[in-house]
């Protein structure tokens, strides 16, 4: 049988059919960096395979392809009832109990004795190609902490693949939406109110220069970041600078907090 949950360690940025793009890169920087002092937190990702099952257990496949062909893919004027009407066939499924047995028992191997907040993260299988990048399509859910609440935030995130959004951008793109799976990563929380969190990029995004790094930061939690709720303090740093142990900020902005 095939694999319904996969840890970190165990995937890599070869197994996006199987975690999605984020997931895969989540487990490649797990198992490439965290050698090398990175501090990546663990975690676990359901798989496309649980996606399937999940879909066909609760016979609703058939029905979410009839529902999006009734999509007005001219005018999107039914979109938003559309993509309520499917969130909702996922929302009222029931996940088998093999399926919940395994979500649990990870969840509690990685947590230890103490059930600890996780970050509840969706990975679409068709993520981030070269063509397209789905980043912000699907849901996440932070500070998740329980069995209960965990299960229902994986179950969220399997019916964010049918946000509004997400939908109309598939649409755009020419992907078949039933062609693509949601893998939800599970990974720890870090304690963001001992300290701060943010956006790093390893090349500069806006021009693609590749010798400098671009990090972003605010207090609390880097949801805000990429909601853009508020904003950050930002820096850029010179990487051949940074190599030769010298100063490297060549840039920076510091915001008024409150």
């Amino acid at each position: 049988m095939k694999a319904r949950i996969k840890k970190f360690n165990e995937i890599g940025i070869t197994d996006v059919g199987s975690v999605g793009g984020k997931n895969a890169s989540l487990g490649e920087m797990y198992n490439q960096l965290t050698s090398k002092g990175v501090n990546v937190p663990n975690g676990f990702a359901t798989t496309s395979y649980a996606f399937w099952e999940f879909l066909k257990a609760n016979k609703i496949e058939e029905p979410l392809k009839e529902l999006l062909t009734k999509l007005d893919r001219k005018n999107y004027s039914n979109l938003k009832t559309i993509g309520q009407q499917a969130r909702e066939l996922i929302l009222i499924g029931s996940f088998s109990s093999a399926f919940s047995k395994a979500i649990k028992k990870s969840y509690i191997n990685l947590c230890g004795k103490d059930l600890k907040e996780v970050a509840v993260r969706s990975s679409a299988t068709a993520e981030d190609l070269p063509d397209a990048s789905f980043a912000g399509q699907h849901n996440t859910y932070l500070n998740i902490k329980g069995e209960d609440q965990l299960l229902e935030a994986v179950k969220k995130c399997f019916a964010s693949l049918y946000t509004n959004r997400a939908i109309k951008y598939r649409e755009d793109k020419g992907y078949k939406h039933h062609d693509i799976a949601l893998s939800v990563g599970i990974q720890l929380m870090v304690r963001s109110d001992k300290s701060c969190s943010g956006v790093g990029f390893t090349i500069e995004p806006e021009s693609g220069f590749e010798n400098v790094i671009v990090l972003s930061g605010v207090w609390g939690l880097g949801e805000n970041i990429v909601q853009g709720t508020v904003n950050p303090d930002e820096f850029y740093v010179f990487k051949p600078a940074l190599a030769l142990n010298k100063y490297p900020i060549i840039q920076k902005k510091r915001v008024i907090k409150n």
